[in-house]
């Protein structure tokens, strides 16, 4: 089911956000089966698509709209937007590179300290992994995050572990 609304951008810190009508959120807890945590949908804005997870903070559920979803969107504010949203089932699961596999299956010491992060912090390492083009250049930043593991140096802008 799909639903839509319009809304105001809004904005927290540096990051525009609209606030999903309190009837639709109830909809789209019961299709994903929470109420807690980040929630996974996807729908238009202005008639573009995007995809996006819903979040709780400070005590509010909010829907960013990042500049991939709405160009120039943090000098939007004020604007009121036309957006439709649903639950998005589909995974948004990413698999770590094969190299980067072996690599912590090679070294044990890296993968319980890499088992011991925060799903979030992982998927972080993972993603940055995965979306880099050539096998050289990942491998080399397989070594790098091998090292930040370890505590030997910074990776993906974070200090050691």
């Amino acid at each position: 089911m799909i639903f839509a609304f319009t809304a105001e951008i809004e904005i927290i810190g540096i990051n525009p956000f609209v606030f999903v009508p309190g009837d639709i959120l109830q909809e789209i807890f019961e299709l994903s089966g929470k109420n807690k945590g980040p929630i996974p949908v996807k729908g238009t804005i202005n008639n573009m698509v995007y995809t996006q997870t819903l979040v709780k903070y400070s005590g509010e559920w909010r829907l960013y709209i990042n500049t991939v979803m709405l160009k120039n969107s943090p000098k939007r504010i004020g604007e009121t937007v036309e957006l439709t949203i649903t639950y998005d089932p589909e995974s948004r699961e990413i698999e770590a590179p094969e190299n980067f596999v072996k690599a912590l299956n090679s070294n044990q010491e890296a993968k319980v300290v890499f088992e011991q992060m925060s799903p979030s912090k992982q998927m972080e390492i993972v993603r940055y992994l995965s979306r880099l083009k050539s096998e050289e250049v990942r491998n080399k930043n397989i070594e790098r995050a091998i090292k930040f593991l370890l505590g030997k140096e910074r990776f993906v802008g974070r200090d050691k572990p």
